[in-house]
């Protein structure tokens, strides 16, 4: 019983860690942010460029929270302040979408581990 929890919880732990570090789900575009942001003031520039590289290098926590911090910013022009919502409401969906697909990864590979088993 102990080496079937522990096959279990190998496999379980594979697939969220794929489906965590997969990019191929959620593309997020930081285009908008790039754009708006391209003249604006040297550190709201440097925020914004440290978000898109988070975004660009799928470091989305990391995004989120540069981008948290821009969208508190309340030198915002109203552009700005609408692709950084806009980017925002692109993560929270990547992620989400992330988590749904580990989810779903995770009961497959608990139930394929069960079937193995049973035999």
């Amino acid at each position: 019983m102990k080496m079937q929890t522990w096959m279990v919880a190998v496999l379980v732990s594979c697939a969220l860690g794929m489906a965590g570090c997969s990019k191929s789900g959620g593309k997020v575009d930081a285009g908008p942010v790039e754009k708006s942001f391209a003249s604006a003031e040297p550190a709201l520039k440097s925020a914004a460029d440290k978000a898109v590289a988070a975004v660009k290098g799928a470091d989305y926590s990391g995004a989120l929270a540069e981008l948290n911090k821009l969208a508190a910013n309340a030198k915002l022009t109203d552009d700005q302040k609408k692709a950084v919502t806009d980017v925002l409401a692109q993560l929270q969906k990547a992620i989400a979408d992330a988590g749904s697909k580990a989810a779903g990864d995770a009961t497959k590979a608990v139930g394929d581990v069960q079937k193995s088993l049973g035999k």
